[in-house]
């Protein structure tokens, strides 16, 4: 199965004040953890909703400021027309991913329960994701996990999501 890794990074960091990809924790960007943990898992890496210096870039889809789901409907539609099966989702602001989250996960669809956006997506989801968002005003990710059935799945040991800068203590 060939799996590309995505980088969920087109958000606006309200709550955090600046761009959560490039706050340091143990002198490493937020978004350099994230590449690190995820390079390993996968055959490819995106950074999906920025462009991102030495990173392969993918837009948000249909269009910017439509939330995660749009980055990671990017991401899919990647995955889908680059011969990738599945997606292997993480925001730019979580710390701990494990080295073996793709098989914690499982078969796709699924998400870890508490952090929807760390998430193993089948590449022909892309139309169903692309449909939803064109269908609805609400682009929850909770709702859309819900409306594409994925599994919620509770990781050996939690994530840590950083959404403060207090979150990096």
């Amino acid at each position: 199965m060939k799996i590309l890794g995505a980088i969920l990074a087109g958000g606006q960091s309200r709550r955090f004040g600046s761009d959560k990809a490039l706050a340091e924790y143990e002198g490493r960007r937020l978004i350099d953890h994230v590449a690190a943990a995820l390079l390993p898992q996968v055959d490819g890496l995106v950074v999906a909703g920025r462009d991102w210096p030495d990173m392969e870039t993918v837009a948000d889809l249909p269009r910017p400021g439509m939330g995660p789901l749009a980055g990671l409907a990017g991401a899919l539609d990647h995955a889908r027309r680059y011969g990738y099966d599945a997606v292997l989702s993480s925001g730019c602001d979580i710390l701990g991913l494990p080295v073996d989250l793709r098989p914690q996960l499982g078969a796709a669809p699924a998400i870890v329960e508490d952090l929807p956006l760390v998430g193993i997506w089948p590449a022909a989801m892309a139309d169903q994701l692309l449909h939803w968002l064109g269908s609805s005003d609400r682009h929850s990710v909770y709702a859309f996990v819900d409306y594409c059935g994925a599994r919620r799945i509770r990781l050996q040991l939690p994530l840590r999501n950083i959404n403060q800068p207090s979150d990096l203590v």
